[in-house]
């Protein structure tokens, strides 16, 4: 979809949602529209009358599976290994009882992720850490649930990849099963883009709201003179603080919390905020933004992948004493109808 479609569709929200238009528009951010995609979900399937296994994805709103043998949006190291792969699962005993695999890339390893429903053979344990060693792939087996994802190769080392942001001299750890953004690019253009308009000051405190494994709140604890990172998510929290401890960053702590109820009262949140970004799911964030007042916080950075929601939440922003200055979109989905954007708001008395 053309970035001017994005826009027109977060300009009709904000229209409809309280009849709110930004004091200004700002460029969509844009990135290379190939090989961008650091995470997707592949299907299998056995098809008997073709006797062969199939590799792709799942069409929208049915279980209809688009066979592939490449993938130019998928990060080459993905994509350009869908024939491989789709031989190396057809090869293997377990052929009918794999039904997906999970694909996460770093900046310098790719992981794989294959759902076996049942034990698999030695004979497959061992094609599938062959796979893995012909191209420099770790990878996982999940019986069961998320829970149960575990790397058989390689046999030694972390559970982990990772990504570095150079702008801030930092490197993201990540489990491959971890929530990151797919489109490594527009990330880093979307976190210098969230620090430059919060206009982060020494000294100043910072709240990160939704902050995953820190992927805001460590760029943001650069700057500031202490930034909290508030998950719903444990096990995002515990991420959170691995990376704080490995870039050496002692000014930032990470806490787990409700975040659809009201959390004014913790003892993290007991000091207020000088600025807040806030990065929710596809649902928004209408409860928490009943509440952001009450840390009076000068500006606040939303960024989001729903433009309705977005949009009905800035209502609310609005109708509690902030001043929609910005806002923009970003092709994080080259290629799709899928809208991300980005809106900054100002205390009216500012």
């Amino acid at each position: 979809m053309p970035r001017s479609g994005s826009r027109k569709i977060l300009r009709e929200h904000f229209a409809h949602f309280g009849g709110i238009e930004p004091d200004e528009w700002v460029a969509p951010m844009r990135s290379p529209a190939l090989g961008y995609r650091r995470k997707a979900r592949l299907g299998v399937k056995y098809v008997p009358a073709r006797e062969s296994v199939l590799v792709g994805f799942r069409e929208k709103r049915n279980s209809f599976l688009t066979d592939i043998d490449r993938c130019v949006v998928l990060d080459p190291r993905i994509g350009d290994r869908i024939t491989p792969l789709r031989e190396l699962l057809h090869g293997m005993d377990a052929y009918r009882r794999i039904p997906q695999v999970e694909v996460a890339c770093g900046d310098d390893s790719a992981a794989m992720i294959f759902r076996n429903m049942d034990p698999l053979s030695d004979s497959d344990r061992q094609s599938l850490i062959d796979f893995g060693q012909a191209h420099d792939l770790h990878i996982y087996l999940q019986p069961k649930g998320p829970d149960t994802v575990h790397r058989i190769w390689p046999e030694t080392g972390e559970e982990r990849l990772s990504y570095d942001m150079e702008e801030f001299d930092l490197t993201m750890k990540f489990h491959p099963m971890d929530f990151t953004q797919v489109n490594v690019d527009i990330n880093r253009n979307m976190v210098h883009r969230a620090v430059e308009w919060l206009d982060i000051q020494p000294g100043e405190r910072v709240l990160d709201l939704f902050c995953g494994l820190g992927n805001f709140t460590l760029p943001l604890a650069r700057r500031a003179g202490q930034v909290v990172g508030v998950e719903g998510d444990d096990a995002m929290v515990v991420r959170g603080r691995e990376n704080a401890e490995l870039n050496g960053l002692s000014n930032v702590a990470f806490h787990g919390a409700d975040l659809q109820a009201d959390f004014t009262a913790q003892p993290w949140a007991a000091e207020g905020f000088d600025k807040i970004l806030i990065d929710p799911p596809r649902s928004g964030a209408q409860e928490v933004c009943e509440y952001l007042t009450a840390f009076g916080a000068k500006r606040i950075v939303y960024v989001s992948c729903n433009p309705a929601t977005l949009a009905r939440d800035a209502g609310v922003m609005v109708r509690n004493g902030y001043r929609l200055v910005r806002a923009g979109v970003m092709d994080m989905f080259p290629h799709t109808t899928h809208v991300e954007s980005m809106a900054m708001f100002e205390r009216v008395d500012n």
